[in-house]
């Protein structure tokens, strides 16, 4: 399977290929976590690994546990 890319802080790299938005929940789906976005054109699913769900999470403002719902991130779909 292809997997997104979704970044907790601004890249420093090649800003121009990232988009912005912010999360709107989280599901595991087929051993994999799907991070749901909400953009300014409207809602994307990006699928990750698990093991990039921990550090994104890890990297976030929220505390251990609580939803990252609203929360910013930067992600790029597979090809983008």
């Amino acid at each position: 399977m292809d997997h997104d890319r979704i970044h907790a802080r601004k890249p420093s790299h090649h800003t121009e290929r990232w988009s912005t938005g912010r999360i709107e929940s989280v599901d595991r789906r087929d051993g994999h976590c799907v991070v749901t976005v909400r953009t300014d054109d409207g809602v994307v699913e990006l699928t990750v690994t698990l093991a990039i769900r921990e550090l994104l999470f890890d990297r976030l403002d929220i505390d251990e546990g609580a939803s990252p719902a609203g929360q910013r991130v930067w992600y790029r779909k597979r090809g983008g």
